[in-house]
């Protein structure tokens, strides 16, 4: 029996390349902004919210934004870049979120968890270096 929603079943493989390039963006930018605002500022942030080493933390947060998120964008190391993201939002969770309760400040950031972890699970998906260079089997395309 065919389903109303069976033409989007085509565009399934396309998945892992909207999650890279939706996430990717938002990461980069966020560790752009993080040059942006002061990297002095967000460690006084950090400091005030009680992330450990606040002086390493924030530079370290605000690169791997950046150079994960790219990785992201482009597919390369998706997995990798993925887990290295999803690390820097268990600490956001940790250290700033959760004091506030999952619903409200949480939120988001348990959305874009969800979502490079989807990445972790799935890889880079089609129009990735990943596929290009043999890191990952070529998934079907849409």
């Amino acid at each position: 029996m065919r389903t109303p929603f069976a033409p989007l079943d085509r565009l399934r493989p396309a998945a892992p390349l909207m999650l890279r390039l939706a996430l990717g963006v938002i990461f980069f930018w966020h560790g752009v902004d993080k040059f942006d605002t002061g990297i002095s500022n967000v460690e006084g942030a950090f400091d005030g919210w009680g992330v450990p080493v606040p002086g390493l933390a924030a530079p370290l947060t605000a690169v791997t934004e950046i150079i994960a998120g790219a990785m992201l964008i482009i597919g390369l190391a998706t997995r990798l870049a993925a887990s290295a993201l999803a690390a820097v939002m268990v600490g956001s969770l940790l250290f700033v979120k959760l004091e506030d309760g999952l619903l409200g400040a949480a939120e988001l950031d348990l959305a874009l968890l969800a979502g490079l972890l989807a990445l972790v699970v799935t890889g880079p998906g089609w129009l990735s270096v990943d596929e290009q260079v043999g890191l990952e089997p070529a998934p079907a395309r849409p």
